[in-house]
């Protein structure tokens, strides 16, 4: 089956995104990729597109209208809210867009949100994947009102209001370096037992963080490896945490590194929240990542079970082994 959707409406940081490119950050080219990795990734198991690619939408929202056919949609991510037709409006939501149907997606608590469908659709390319880079556009693009998307093999999903992801704890784990050597004690003092608030100052790049100045003795270092996650400072000591879109390598002193099950919770966090830094070992950090990733991991197998429930009949009868079913029950 065929459709069409055409954008009506979309905020400025509206863009297309795969789970990012890997392997050239050693040519200076970020990994890009969704700020939030988990709401993507459930966006992509309900939609059976492991492979797959989403809009990412902040606080801008977008509306999209079904121009022509049928096509099942999955939101995901911040709080957002989505309606059809000025139904009611529920966040984590799948359901099916008809054509002349408008589907409006408007912000929530958090920052960012995944609006997948359930059909195929190739995007432009940059570098082998469609992940946008969002200072430049390249990749499969930043989404401007009056784009239009053609999608093959579109299929229907059932109305459905998904599972929250696993809860999580509050505070946001980190680990020093790699340039805690440039600060003074005052300032790693700072960072273990203040509080800091999440900032209304953010993009796919990074997110300005409030608080107390984390002042460096000095920022004449050579540029070093950036990565997701560190916590930079500049020279007045304003904090900001780098996301995905972040630089590849960097002047600035890196007090500590979020650890990767926290990067893009604190990239979620309400403008204003407050919030601490919990400092802990690398070993810690792996131990916490790797249990953080089996519970998501277990959160996203029951979501992908839920889409099952979207196959017809006959593609669940293709996907079964009736074969061995038959033979064990004919066995003696």
């Amino acid at each position: 089956m065929q459709a069409r959707i055409i954008i009506e409406a979309a905020g400025p940081l509206t863009t297309v995104q795969d789970r990012g490119r890997t392997g050239v950050m050693r040519f200076g080219v970020p990994p890009s990729g969704p700020v939030d990795r988990l709401a993507f990734a459930a966006a992509m198991a309900l939609t059976a597109a492991p492979e797959g690619w989403a809009f990412e939408i902040s606080h801008g929202g977008c509306t999209v209208l079904c121009q022509e056919g049928e096509i099942g949609f999955v939101l995901c991510g911040g709080g957002f809210l989505a309606d059809i037709d000025g139904d009611t409006a529920a966040a984590w939501r799948q359901g099916t867009l008809h054509a002349g149907q408008r589907l409006r997606v408007r912000a929530g608590a958090g920052n960012w949100a995944y609006l997948a469908f359930a059909g195929s659709h190739k995007p432009p390319l940059w570098l082998g994947s469609s992940a946008t880079h969002g200072p430049s556009g390249l990749g499969g693009g930043i989404v401007a009102a009056g784009a239009a998307f053609d999608f093959a093999n579109a299929r229907p999903l059932e109305p459905y209001t998904l599972a929250p992801p696993p809860e999580a704890s509050s505070a946001i784990a980190a680990v020093l370096g790699p340039q805690d050597r440039h600060f003074p004690a005052e300032a790693l003092a700072h960072l273990a037992q203040t509080s800091f608030t999440a900032s209304a100052r953010f993009d796919r790049m990074g997110r300005v963080l409030g608080g107390p100045p984390l002042v460096p003795t000095s920022i004449s270092m050579p540029s070093e490896p950036a990565l997701r996650g560190c916590l930079q400072t500049d020279g007045d000591g304003s904090l900001t945490v780098l996301l995905a879109d972040h630089q590849t390598t960097s002047g600035y002193p890196k007090i500590a590194t979020v650890i990767s099950a926290d990067i893009d919770r604190l990239a979620q966090l309400p403008s204003g929240q407050p919030f601490r830094f919990e400092l802990i070992g690398a070993r810690e950090a792996l131990l916490r990542t790797r249990a953080t990733a089996a519970a998501n991991q277990a959160w996203l197998n029951s979501l992908a079970q839920c889409a099952s429930l979207n196959e017809s009949l006959d593609e669940r009868l293709r996907a079964s082994n009736l074969i061995d079913g038959f033979i064990d029950a004919n066995r003696p």
